[in-house]
Parts: C-alpha cells; sequence; structure tokens
C-alpha cells in the first residue's frame, strides 16, 4: 500500500495547499486553485459571465452564437457539447443507467436521479433568499433567481432581445431564419415551437371547445375567444401613438408600427430582401425553394398561396369562388 501511493506521489508531484489535491503538471494546479481563490479570467464578451477555464468559455459562447458542433446520427439534433450528445443518444438506445432504490425509474443521467430522490424525501436543499421557493437543483434556483434580477443573459444577436432560458433563445432565432421544425401531418404548415404543433392539431380534430355567444364560432383556447370578442364589441385597446389607428391586438399594433419605423426584422437568407412579418419571409422563401405546399385535389397543381389555390378553383368550378 504504501509502495504504490509513492507511485501515486511521484506521478503527481504538484499538490494544492489548500486541500492536497495532487497534479501532474503545475499548470494543472495553478488552474485548480482558481478554485479556491474564486479567480474566473475568462469573460464572455456578449454577458459578462466569467469563467475558470478558457474551455467552458468556449463551450458557453455557444449560447449566444446557436453553434451546435455535435450532432446526432439518429435524429439530427445539435449540442453544445459531447457529453450532451453522449446523453441524448440514450433516448434512441433506451439504455438508463442509473436507477432509483426507491421506485425503480431509470435516468439516463445521474443528476436527474439525484434530483428525483427528492420526489421521495421532500428535500429541496437550494433555497431563494428572495421569495423563499425551494429547489432540488442549483441550477433551477439559478434560473429562478433571474425572475428577481431582471437578468437575461441570453442575448440574440440579431435583434439584441434577451432571454431568461437558452432554449427561449434557440425558439427566438427561429423568427430571423424563418425556420419551422415542427410540421403539422395533415396539412404541412411548420412551426417554431413543439407547443404551437399541438395547438394548431386541434384544427383537426376539431376539438374547439370555447364558443363564441355571439356568432358560434368556436376556438382552441379561452384567450382566442377573448380576442375574437372584440370584433363584437367594437374593442380595440392598442393605439398607434403616431397615426391613432387603433388595433384588437397587440401584435397587430406591433406589425403596424413598421410602416411608420420602416423596420423589416425577417430577412430572406438567400437574397436579403426584408419583411415586415415571419409569415412574408415564409411566403417568400417559397420562390427559392420552389415549394408549392397548396395542392388543387382536382388537378394535383401546385401553389406558393392559399388565395392562388382558391382562384384556381374556379377553373373547375366554373363559378365565382
Amino acid at each position: 500500500m504504501m509502495t504504490h501511493q509513492r507511485v501515486l506521489s511521484e506521478k503527481r508531484p504538484f499538490t494544492c495547499s489548500d486541500c492536497g489535491k495532487a497534479f501532474t503538471h503545475p499548470s494543472l494546479l495553478q488552474r485548480h486553485r482558481r478554485v479556491h481563490s474564486g479567480e474566473r479570467p475568462f469573460i464572455c464578451s456578449v454577458c459578462g459571465k466569467r469563467f475558470i477555464r478558457s474551455s467552458n468559455l468556449l463551450t458557453h459562447e455557444r449560447v449566444h452564437t446557436g453553434e451546435r458542433p455535435f450532432t446526432c446520427s439518429d435524429c439530427g439534433k445539435g449540442f453544445t457539447q459531447s457529453s450532451h450528445l453522449k446523453t441524448h443518444q440514450s433516448v434512441h438506445t433506451g439504455e438508463r443507467p442509473f436507477t432509483c432504490s426507491d421506485c425503480g425509474k431509470g435516468f439516463t443521467r445521474s443528476s436527474d436521479l439525484l434530483a428525483h430522490q427528492s420526489v421521495h424525501t421532500g428535500e429541496m436543499p437550494f433555497t431563494c433568499s428572495d421569495c423563499g421557493k425551494g429547489f432540488t437543483q442549483s441550477s433551477s434556483l439559478q434560473t429562478h433567481q433571474r425572475i428577481h434580477t431582471g437578468e437575461r443573459p441570453f442575448t440574440c444577436s440579431v435583434c439584441g432581445k434577451g432571454f431568461t432560458h437558452s432554449f427561449r433563445l434557440v425558439t427566438h432565432q427561429r423568427v430571423h431564419t424563418g425556420e419551422r421544425p415542427f410540421t403539422c401531418s395533415d396539412c404541412g404548415k411548420g412551426f417554431t415551437e413543439s407547443s404551437n404543433l399541438m395547438r394548431h392539431q386541434r384544427v383537426h380534430s376539431r376539438e374547439k371547445l370555447f364558443t363564441c355567444s355571439d356568432c358560434g364560432k368556436a376556438f382552441t383556447h379561452s384567450s382566442h375567444l377573448k380576442t375574437h370578442q372584440r370584433v363584437h364589441s367594437g374593442e380595440r385597446l392598442f393605439t398607434c401613438s403616431v397615426c391613432g389607428k387603433a388595433f384588437i391586438r397587440s401584435s397587430d399594433l406591433l406589425i403596424h408600427q413598421r410602416v411608420h419605423t420602416g423596420e423589416r426584422p425577417f430577412t430572406c437568407s438567400v437574397c436579403g430582401k426584408g419583411f415586415t412579418q415571419s409569415s412574408s419571409l415564409q411566403t417568400h422563401q417559397r420562390i427559392h425553394t420552389g415549394e408549392r405546399p397548396f395542392t388543387c385535389s382536382v388537378c394535383g397543381k401546385g401553389f406558393t398561396h392559399s388565395s392562388h389555390l382558391v382562384k384556381h378553383r374556379q377553373v373547375h368550378t366554373g363559378k365565382n369562388v
């Protein structure tokens, strides 16, 4: 045993005076000492967050750039770190090496198992000093605290909008790129978020629970019904400060204001043409892709706009639609 320890000490001659941990190179010891000193010499130029290692800064910068260099060969999903890709691949293999001794539930990560065990113990070791809310993970507490501080460390490089979560930034960036990865299997319509696709699918299932008492029109969400009712009441809450024009929805006002500012935040990556709405960009991109998603059920002819399909149907019906 003593001989073995001597071999280890000979191989790791550089020892930390604070905790006794040994290293093979002085550079490794120097980096380790930052754990004790709190020194974080590598600073993000976008949000100011600091890191002990340059490699950690490099990984963090991908939050701002959206770069995801590690790609899953099964589903094409991208990740900022190779370790995240490795963990994700268990989704396809079904491997769950970390098992709860209380209920037998399996997890892909040891951290997920640790967080899960609080279900059985009721332990919430990480508490917010502002509101007293408890969390099972320190990362969840850190994210929660942004509610109180107003911190939005994940910033869009195109428009400067800030977000509390990196996944919200990734979703937002699709507004600028026009990417819509979640597609309806019934009609082909694309969405930036899976939740929006799920909500849309109610259109096809005819699940419309909220009905207007004035005209009988039904909606999938109560908020949509509330907005619709302004059509009957004439209520227009959102007024343009430049020309006084009023709108039923705040989103309509926002789009209208671009008439005055000349802002065109949605830009085609192929030709550079700008648009006031993401839907206009999406339609425009069909010029480059050749996509014609609206197809005539009679002759099979495709169109880039639904209105063009409606007009075309007159050829077969002989009627003005």
